[in-house]
């Protein structure tokens, strides 16, 4: 059964990545929950997961198409989960639709993968620079003569600092800094591209220009200060403020460590924001506090959050061993994050997704558990035998009902579930007896009714949380 330090390392890897089989939680046990942390914010190679012969299985670009779910083999193979779960973070903070060219999306999600866990100030420079960002906020219509205040409305706002923290003049003196930040000989582009890049795949993509004569090089007065600014005078004011800090502080603690914030996440924000200072505005060193925080490691935030659809999904899959090659029709597995209401490069409008309940809605809810049923009662995934083995070494092979819930909700977790979901799984067990894995066989009676519990506990309410 799961120690203590076996359930806080499953709780890191949860938050921090996409969950861990049993075999490695007890590898990063082994190392030790500081020198994993470590490990986690100092990302190396990704690993080998044949990216390229995946793209060959799986081509096109729609709404439900390869790239996001070829991203999501990225999530499931890499060796870096922190570095993933940041991207996915940042695509929700800074959400982009797919609009006509996949290619320029690929290449945000890379932007979004080099700064996740740098600088807030770069990130948000990279992110000013970034083709699909100009284009879905307007920013190519953003002139000297004809300001667009759209993305610096947002920059500010959604991106950076939160409502109420900034004045209508702020909006139109970030605007006025963000002129001549365009696309290069777009409409050249454009046509080049239509030919080229609609496939996620294509050799061709926007890239960013600086028109100088189009940029209004006026005095502007910006939260304050004064001067001839230009957009990265104006990142720079920005992350030296303390909404700033306090807005990103706090969109990390809801997304790693719980979805209300109580008073004591409110302290552990402090904190955050404190080392926010003291490092140059790191994020890694931001999410270290957090992590090594006595409320994170604390029973307080241990299913905390609902999981989104991607993790739910990515998560189950990793526990089951789906998708272990590239292989035809993965991209079975966005299409059911879509259904979820998650769909990758889908948001439903700049303001992302609206997260915590409102992932588990009735409609979504029975997507949700079907998927996960589906995948844990599937006793020919690698992962789901993997389980079978593990039990079969118990006892002989023979398992009470009580003793095939406990470790079955053990080994897909450990999952923290209630008495009463406890009972419930037990009395289900109980209504056919003694499970005996001894000599068993693939797909036979005793397995099948072991990839039945791990589907019911896939059922479970405790399951959707993390």
């Amino acid at each position: 059964m799961s120690s203590d330090g076996l359930a806080l390392m499953a709780h890191l890897m949860r938050r921090a990545g996409f969950g861990a089989t049993r075999d490695e939680l007890e590898r990063y046990v082994e190392k030790g929950y500081d020198a994993t942390v470590e490990d986690l914010l100092h990302p190396g190679a990704p690993g080998d997961f044949a990216e390229d012969v995946q793209k060959r299985r799986s081509v096109g670009f729609d709404e439900g198409g390869a790239a996001g779910a070829n991203w999501m083999v990225r999530m499931i193979h890499s060796n870096n989960p922190l570095e993933e779960k940041m991207t996915l973070f940042l695509h929700g903070l800074f959400p982009v639709r797919y609009m006509s060219q996949g290619r320029a999306l690929i290449n945000q999600t890379d932007t979004f993968r080099r700064h996740a866990l740098g600088s807030f100030h770069d990130l948000l420079a990279a992110l000013s620079r970034d083709p699909a960002m100009l284009l879905f906020l307007n920013n190519n219509d953003n002139h000297m003569d004809a300001v667009n205040e759209n993305y610096g409305r947002e920059l500010i706002e959604l991106f950076s600092m939160g409502i109420g923290n900034y004045t209508e003049q702020d909006v139109k003196e970030c605007a006025r800094a963000f002129t001549g930040w365009t696309l290069g000989n777009a409409d050249y582009m454009a046509v080049r591209a239509g030919k080229n890049s609609f496939d996620p795949y294509g050799s061709i993509s926007w890239h960013f220009q600086y028109l100088p004569e189009d940029h209004d090089d006026t005095e502007k007065t910006f939260l304050g200060e004064t001067g001839r600014f230009n957009g990265e005078d104006i990142i720079e004011i920005i992350a030296r403020q303390p909404d700033a800090a306090r807005f990103i502080c706090t969109r990390l603690f809801q997304y790693f460590a719980a979805d209300e914030v109580d008073e004591d996440g409110e302290r552990v924000i402090d904190e955050m924001v404190a080392a926010y200072f003291a490092s140059g505005h790191e994020i890694s060193s931001l999410l270290r506090t957090l992590f090594q925080s006595d409320y994170f490691k604390s029973p307080l935030a241990r299913y905390a959050r609902v999981k989104g659809p991607v993790e739910l999904v990515v998560g189950a899959v990793r526990m089951a061993g789906s998708y272990p090659t590239p292989e035809m029709g993965v991209g079975g597995i966005n299409g059911a994050v879509g259904l979820m209401g998650q769909g990758l490069f889908s948001p439903p409008s700049v303001e992302g997704w609206h997260e915590g309940r409102e992932w588990i809605e009735t409609g979504s809810l029975v997507e949700r558990v079907n998927f996960i049923s589906k995948e844990f009662r599937d006793v020919s995934k690698s992962g789901v035998r993997r389980i079978i083995q593990r039990l079969a070494e118990h006892n002989g092979g023979r398992l009470t009902p009580e003793e095939l819930v406990d470790w079955c909700v053990d080994l897909v977790g450990p999952v923290a579930v209630s008495d009463e979901t406890r009972s419930a799984l037990i009395d289900h067990v109980a209504t056919r007896g003694v499970v005996d894995l001894r000599g068993h066989e693939q797909g036979d009676e005793s397995e099948s009714r072991v990839g039945e519990v791990l589907g019911l506990i896939a059922a479970a309410p405790e399951y959707q949380m993390e």
